[in-house]
């Protein structure tokens, strides 16, 4: 990265930052409570059962119950599933009034509540977000068999490209008119946005080019460049969108798995209004809850075959950015997107155009804000 593609830091006194702050603060915890759910959603035509959990801002009588050890929500998830706890209540009632809709589409490898970290944050500040396990992890069809050949795991990859758009169409419709849906949730239609991880990012950006109904779009490290790594799915994005959807890029300095190069290519290639942030000393897994124990989890598998350069190249977790570093700067660039798109909030675009090197420093987060040369 030279000097000419990143807007460097500049001075500015701390009680104008404060000041700003006042105004708009997407790094805190927003004023609602946060409930969450679980549903299964059956889609009929694939033959394929869904588990969908969804987050919404709850009523007020839960305050400060999700963030309480003895009132938050405890699950297990793989691969290890251990207990882990997420700052929302189980089964809460909801808050009354209409929300926008955020779509959430994890990484290959990972579930639906990979980011729960994010999931409760953007809940806490109005929006309702839903995501559901990709048909990978549904479909026995598209599990690995034993003694799998090349061409079969070829076309079970192929197989699972395929349907990850249809998953996310599948989901929308069933929130907006289906199963999913609630009375208790008035969902906006007119204002429904999208935030994916690595595959799940490719996800959010090819769901785009298909259905009209996205508005707003955060891709996190996101696949999809022409020269993936070896073992990286290789999938292609169109960028056929036919109109503006804003797009926020947040992405790592020492991604091993979707290096910055590709990340550039694609930010070249999306035809909408668009920003890109990098969050220096940080890799693929700085996206996800957990991110020590992501990473290092990674670095000390010991894979084979046209995946071992994984291992070899990632740098220890000790060498890098933390967790709860990582985490401020996706919960409060990710809201400040969405604000400033689906709510037209002046303070968010505002925000977003200001000083971001900056803004981050003061939180002790060091990012480049990228601009093409």
């Amino acid at each position: 990265m030279t000097d000419d593609t990143v807007k460097q830091a500049q001075p500015h006194s701390a009680r104008q930052g404060a000041l700003r702050m006042e105004a708009y603060d997407p790094f805190a915890r927003g004023r609602f409570p946060v409930g969450v759910r679980t549903i299964q959603a059956r889609d009929t035509a694939r033959d394929h059962l869904f588990p969908c959990e969804i987050w919404y801002p709850a009523a007020d009588q839960y305050a400060g119950q999700d963030g309480a050890p003895s009132t938050q929500d405890v699950f297990t998830a793989p691969p290890r599933d251990t207990p882990r706890r997420q700052m929302a209540v189980r089964d809460a009632a909801a808050h009354p009034g209409t929300s926008p809709l955020i779509l959430y589409s994890h990484s290959s490898g990972s579930d639906r509540r990979a980011a729960t970290f994010l999931a409760t944050h953007l809940s806490s500040h109005g929006y309702v977000v839903a995501a559901l396990n990709h048909s990978e992890l549904v479909a026995g069809d598209l599990a690995p068999p034993e003694g799998e050949t090349a061409a079969q795991k070829a076309a079970r990859a192929d197989a699972w490209i395929a349907n990850r758009v249809p998953d996310i169409r599948f989901l929308l419709d069933q929130l907006l008119h289906g199963a999913a849906g609630s009375a208790e949730m008035d969902l906006d239609p007119t204002r429904i946005g999208i935030v994916g991880h690595s595959f799940g990012g490719w996800t959010a950006l090819a769901a785009t080019a298909i259905d009209r109904r996205i508005r707003a779009v955060v891709a996190h490290a996101p696949a999809g460049s022409s020269q993936p790594k070896p073992g990286i799915l290789p999938v292609q994005l169109t960028f056929a969108w036919g109109r503006d959807v804003p797009t926020l890029y947040l992405v790592a300095e020492q991604d091993t798995l979707t290096p910055l190069a590709g990340m550039y290519e694609l930010y070249a290639r999306t035809p909408a209004t668009k920003q890109m942030v990098i969050l220096r000393r940080a890799d693929h897994s700085h996206f996800m809850d957990n991110v020590e124990e992501a990473h290092e989890g990674m670095r000390t598998t010991p894979f084979t075959g046209e995946l071992a350069w994984i291992p070899q190249e990632m740098r220890p977790m000790a060498e890098l950015c933390s967790g709860e570093q990582a985490h401020v700067f996706v919960r409060g660039l990710t809201l400040a997107h969405l604000d400033a798109i689906l709510r037209q909030q002046g303070a968010a675009q505002q925000f977003l155009a200001g000083d971001l090197v900056a803004e981050l420093a003061g939180r002790g987060v060091d990012v480049l804000v990228y601009t093409p040369p």
